[in-house]
């Protein structure tokens, strides 16, 4: 680091006792200052010109997870998706996240052009333009409205997709090619963001993370009501036209990107070694394995959005609410959990969570039995859901820091990458199980649009069960840092068998998965639903 890259407060001195001391004067506030702060070095400085694409970047991502989640919430319903494909397209969007420590890998051993992270951010980024321009492009992206006389005699309306509407397998592959380059741009940046970090002071340790996620946050709470109105009054063609053009704005800001060209890359067996010897280590299988397995038994009632859209009849646009609600209280979520929850202990978060998330499930089933207390069921399923994700958003930040603690120097970003490999594998084996459920009672699209509802209620109360079970495991969770790092000195503190059941089972999720989501496209039904 050059020394004029760093710029010092000046000091003034005072005598609080008999000795004299220095306390850093603080300067007034100037827009200069605000934009690039003093007591940053430069390579820290985010809105500078070579480091705006990393703001930039996590900003982007926020966007795009806000426009996608609602179109993906509703479209493939008005496609006439069954509730596996509908399951399996929901998931095929972050299934990519499951390979993020391969993308790790790929641009620490493989540079294009010089560049480790550049060039491959902006790969990541063209791919996700390229696919939704593709679908964009060679299908009729539009709905319309027609009216129809249900079993009652009663005229509503339902929205119909024209004859050259995208089939669901070409939806399906759009969304995985979008998620693939997505999350390789995200992975870059996340990596660039770990790079930055090294260098800030010890007054600032954590100002590029917070900032950058303050930026995606944003985003996604922008984004999502915008993506809902849009869909609401124009229909898909829209949101996926952004989806298709926002990603190729940030391709000039990549270029600016500093970096370093021709850097010394690390053999792929050094980086191995060092994840083996990471894995091996009693702190980090452990409560890596409890993460795993909660997340697993996450499980959650893939028909419920079919439910409320032919049995209660919710509009798109009361669907979208739903979602639009639940990333503004994801995100209050985290902000409970950073200033009034950030001294609890991790065990005690995750049983006062779970215990609450199993309450919200369990109103579930008063909603179907129709017991609102005296709310409109919009009220009643908005409270559900949402609630649902802000104690989701509760739970967020104690992973992430004991996901931090546990990465070794001198390798955080690829540590890091495969600890989020292990959670976003776990997630996708319980959404595959989530699809697996489906098939042993009948809640079919033609069961809930003659209100057999025996089915859902069965459904709602075994994933509910099944949920709260991941409390059994809560004993493999240390409840501090503390206690973290002191069972490296436990028995079993390095235990390559514990290692190589770790990878395992990551592995055969991420394979599992994979081969349930591509079977429900291919062959929709093989599972007995319909």
């Amino acid at each position: 680091m050059k020394s004029e890259e760093i710029e010092m407060l000046p000091l003034k001195s005072r005598l609080d006792s008999d000795e004299e001391s220095f306390v850093y004067e603080k300067e007034p506030w100037t827009l200069h200052n605000w934009l690039h702060p003093p007591d940053l070095p430069r390579a820290c400085q985010l809105l500078r010109k070579e480091n705006i694409a990393i703001p930039a970047c996590y900003l982007l991502v926020g966007i795009l997870q806000g426009l996608i989640g609602p179109l993906i919430n509703v479209y493939p319903l008005d496609l006439g998706a069954t509730e596996a494909q509908y399951s399996t397209i929901s998931s095929l969007r972050s299934l990519p996240a499951t390979f993020k420590l391969a993308f790790g890998f790929l641009s620490d051993n493989f540079p294009i052009f010089g560049y480790k992270r550049k060039s491959f951010m902006m790969l990541g980024w063209f791919m996700a333009s390229l696919s939704m321009g593709f679908l964009l492009f060679v299908s009729d992206l539009s709905l319309h409205e027609e009216e129809f006389v249900d079993e009652q005699g009663e005229i509503g309306k339902r929205v119909v997709a024209p004859e050259n509407a995208p089939s669901i397998p070409l939806l399906s592959l759009a969304t995985l090619l979008f998620g693939t380059g997505f999350w390789m741009a995200d992975v870059m940046g996340d990596s660039v963001v770990a790079e930055k970090a090294k260098l800030e002071p010890e007054n600032a340790r954590g100002s590029v993370q917070s900032s950058c996620y303050s930026y995606r946050f944003f985003g996604l709470m922008v984004a999502a009501p915008f993506s809902t109105t849009i869909y609401s009054w124009c229909g898909p063609k829209f949101v996926i036209f952004l989806l298709s053009m926002l990603p190729l704005s940030i391709l000039p800001l990549v270029y600016w990107l500093h970096e370093e060209k021709n850097a010394p890359v690390a053999p792929t067996s050094t980086q191995c070694k060092e994840i083996w010897n990471t894995v091996r280590s009693r702190a980090v299988w452990q409560p890596l394995g409890f993460v795993y397995l909660y997340n697993v038994l996450q499980v959650g009632n893939v028909a419920w959005k079919e439910y409320l859209k032919t049995t209660l009849g919710f509009t798109a646009a009361q669907l979208n609410s739903i979602y639009v609600v639940a990333c503004v209280l994801l995100y209050v979520g985290v902000v409970i959990y950073k200033y009034y929850l950030i001294n609890w202990s991790w065990r005690t978060v995750y049983v006062v969570t779970t215990a609450l998330n199993g309450l919200f499930s369990f109103l579930q089933v008063l909603l179907i039995l129709g017991i609102t207390f005296g709310l409109s069921n919009f009220v009643f399923a908005l409270g559900d859901d949402a609630f649902a994700e802000l104690i989701g958003g509760i739970q967020f930040l104690p992973t992430t820091i004991m996901m931090v603690h546990l990465c070794p120097d001198g390798s955080e970003g690829a540590s890091y990458a495969m600890f989020t490999t292990v959670n976003n594998s776990a997630l996708n084996l319980s959404a595959a199980i989530s699809t697996q459920l489906l098939r042993i009672w009948d809640v079919s699209k033609e069961a809930l649009a003659r209100h057999d509802l025996s089915g859902m209620i069965n459904l709602t109360i075994l994933t509910s069960l099944i949920q709260i079970s991941g409390l059994a495991f809560v004993g493999l969770l240390p409840k501090t840092r503390g206690e973290l790092l002191a069972l490296k000195e436990r028995k079993f503190g390095m235990s390559s068998l514990g290692g190589a059941i770790f990878l395992s089972i990551t592995f055969t999720s991420i394979l599992y998965s994979l081969v349930v989501s591509i079977l429900n496209i291919i062959n929709p039904g093989w599972m007995g639903e319909s």
